[in-house]
């Protein structure tokens, strides 16, 4: 990486904590590969205002990541969003202009699309069910619903309160068929049915449900593809049981890995070095 000098351009991450964030090992490998005289810090941060105003008069720097609490909280200080951050009502990306005008993006459900592109797994025609209703959840189901050429999507969820907000949201803002159901008693009738399985639930996540699964393993088959946002374990025991099954699986690391290729191109207007930023996240996963 070269030197920090009056020209380093700067971008980071805002949230609270972030102290556990894999980001600037993942955007500063990929600064440190093209040579380009940029850094990425963390920044734990309560006044998210405070920061806006002060990244609108720095024309050095350039970009922030957005992690809890504020991904909602930044909207109203943003000058524009992105069409799909304005669907999904909530932001993970800010960029400064030249002019210093501040623009929203959401790079998590496009980042997903990227990563199924990747795998080169088409989710056109296909149907898919979703597992959760969170916030990541919502990211890459409004992506699926407008970019993705899906056929259908299904939302299973424990609280049907929030399994129908998001539904009639979907229904509202895109021209994708929407069906909901309950996690647990519509289950084996929707894996049966769909073609793609996207896992958002904590089940699964280490340390507190490592060693679990919200899919029985006689429930897959091998046509089905398997994509599990929990990172922590690598492998989760969906994965290791889609695995198992000869299903295509892809990893959480993927879904974490391209939000940060999409907010690094947008930033430095350069092709994503792919796998350097994959070896560092890969090296600080544990």
């Amino acid at each position: 990486m070269p030197s920090i000098d009056a020209h380093t351009t700067l971008c980071g991450i805002i949230g609270n904590p972030v102290t556990h964030s894999l980001s600037p090992a993942i955007h500063n490998a990929g600064y440190a590969a093209q040579g380009l005289n940029y850094v990425y810090l963390a920044f734990e941060v309560e006044d998210v205002a405070v920061v806006l105003e002060g990244m609108r008069a720095m024309p050095n720097f350039r970009g922030l990541s957005v992690t809890i609490p504020h991904k909602q909280t930044v909207i109203p200080l943003l000058d524009e969003l992105t069409p799909i951050a304005e669907k999904v009502g909530s932001v993970n990306t800010i960029t400064r202009e030249a002019d210093g005008r501040l623009v929203g993006h959401s790079t998590d459900g496009l980042g997903t699309l990227r990563a199924f592109s990747e795998s080169d797994i088409s989710l056109e025609g296909k149907r898919v069910l979703f597992l959760g209703t969170g916030g990541a959840v919502r990211a890459v189901a409004f992506a699926f619903a407008d970019d993705g050429g899906v056929a259908g999507i299904t939302l299973l969820g424990r609280t049907p309160a929030n399994v129908s907000a998001l539904a009639d949201d979907l229904k509202d803002k895109t021209e994708c068929s929407i069906e909901t159901g309950n996690l647990s008693a519509d289950l084996e009738e929707a894996i049966a049915t769909h073609d793609v399985i996207v896992q958002g639930t904590p089940i699964g996540m280490a340390p507190e449900r490592e060693g679990e699964s919200p899919v029985p393993t006689e429930l897959l088959k091998p046509e089905h593809v398997v994509f599990d946002m929990v990172y922590k374990p690598l492998r989760t025991k969906l994965i290791q049981d889609a695995e198992a099954k000869g299903c295509k699986v892809i990893l959480g690391t993927e879904m974490l890995l391209h939000q940060a290729t999409l907010q690094y191109e947008c930033w430095t207007g350069e092709t994503a070095p792919v796998d350097a930023m994959r070896d560092a996240l890969s090296r600080n996963v544990i």
